[in-house]
């Protein structure tokens, strides 16, 4: 899929509505449009990358700033204390769904392991 393709590309160049709850000049968090928890955020790099395994390592801080993102986010929202999952899925058998880089930050509920 090309970037000009990309789902959430579309959303960063508001192409496409998407419920925005963060925005700096590098980091874009909108709501899941299929929350798995009572706050389900995906946090996303504004620039284009793939997949995990696609990240240079120029782009370290960038990855690196959606964690610190969303640990904000949890804060902002009163679960961080409680606690909350982040997960980033990587390929088809990774359960990626979308083709760019996304954190998935979910809160609000108690999880297990494994996921569920």
């Amino acid at each position: 899929m090309s970037q000009q393709e990309c789902l959430f590309c579309k959303i960063i160049k508001r192409e496409i509505p998407g419920e925005i709850v963060y925005e700096d000049d590098q980091v874009l968090a909108f709501n899941d449009i299929a929350p798995q928890a009572p706050t389900h955020i995906l946090v996303i790099p504004k620039t284009h990358i793939t997949t995990l395994n696609d990240i240079e390592e120029s782009q370290q801080a960038l990855v690196g700033r959606l964690t610190y993102i969303a640990a904000k986010l949890a804060k902002e929202r009163g679960f961080a204390e409680d606690g909350y999952r982040v997960v980033m899925n990587c390929n088809e058998q990774g359960g990626q769904t979308v083709y760019h880089i996304h954190l998935h930050l979910m809160g609000g509920r108690h999880f297990t392991w494994p996921a569920g």
